[in-house]
């Protein structure tokens, strides 16, 4: 489903003039939102996994900004992939290995994002990335392995990201790093299925999936908050971006059955065909969560391998 802007307001980000919904919370708050007024929409499951993280002034390559960024309501879809490992290296940096599950084989994955309620308002996103060993780290790889797996302790290296709102592009490539641009993405997440398509800069289809929904647990408040860490450059140094995700309603289907992956003609696509990627190993689809996104910190990844 698309959302047009049906009353938009122009800010300034970065230097530039972007649309947003004249009624959205960007427009009202600034990234300043006032959690009351959060607590009493529909759409989210409530104001307490944000209540204990502050807001923090910073400055960054966007501008002052207020960070974390907050995502009051959101769904989320991942595909978990096997490739093999030499074609995965050759996709990432030297300074950064790929996680291995077995000897010789890695973790590729698609994603796929709906946040219909954000600081920065409703947008969706899809992903390809490749799951890697934590920077610097020297235990043994089947801990990293056993982590990563559980969603706990996901650390990756993103090779594309669009998204469909042109806030989130800035934010994402400017003020992160991200290899981001904008593009219509239809992300559609349930109980029953999830649907999506990422259209390709011709207006064709990049990557399209659909499948069914595995069957969702439901977990209390606090209880399921995980980190995810990626790794980017931003003017040539590394950093690390953490991720944090309290999930509320999530499942996993193993092997999964209907799931319907079809590769057209773009950037996504080309990043499943580049790494081997053809064993899909799981299913992930979370249809309830919230999300603490935090600027980039400077880090230190290690030499080159």
């Amino acid at each position: 489903m698309n959302h047009a802007l049906s009353d938009t307001a122009f800010v300034e980000l970065a230097g530039r003039e972007i649309p947003v919904p004249a009624d959205g919370l960007y427009a009202r708050y600034r990234m300043a939102t006032d959690l009351d007024a959060v607590a009493v929409d529909p759409r989210g499951p409530g104001t307490e996994f944000f209540r204990s993280l502050p807001k923090t002034a910073v400055e960054s390559r966007i501008g002052p900004t207020l960070t974390p960024n907050f995502y009051y309501a959101a769904s989320i879809a991942r595909l978990v992939m096997l490739a093999p490992a030499k074609r995965l290296r050759a996709r990432l940096p030297r300074e950064l290995a790929p996680l291995e599950v077995l000897p010789g084989v890695g973790i590729f994955s698609i994603m796929l994002f709906r946040y219909d309620v954000c600081d920065i308002d409703f947008y969706t996103e899809a992903a390809t990335g490749i799951a890697v060993r934590p920077a610097r780290h020297g235990g043994p790889g089947i801990a990293d392995l056993a982590s990563s797996l559980q969603n706990d302790d996901l650390h990756s290296y993103v090779l594309s990201l669009p998204v469909n709102t042109e806030i989130a592009q800035i934010r994402g490539h400017d003020g992160y790093g991200f290899p981001k641009w904008v593009t219509p993405i239809d992300v559609d997440i349930d109980e029953r299925r999830v649907a999506a398509r990422v259209t390709n800069d011709q207006g064709g289809t990049d990557l399209e999936i659909t499948a069914p929904t595995p069957a969702q647990k439901v977990h209390r408040p606090l209880q399921k908050v995980s980190t995810g860490t990626s790794y980017t450059r931003i003017d040539g140094d590394w950093h690390a971006t953490v991720n944090q995700i309290h999930t509320l309603k999530s499942g996993r289907a193993l092997r999964p059955q209907g799931l319907d992956l079809s590769l057209g003609q773009g950037r996504l696509s080309d990043d499943v065909r580049s790494v081997g990627a053809q064993r899909v190993l799981a299913l992930d689809v979370t249809t309830s969560a919230q999300i603490a996104l935090h600027m980039p910190t400077p880090t230190s990844v290690g030499p080159r391998r």
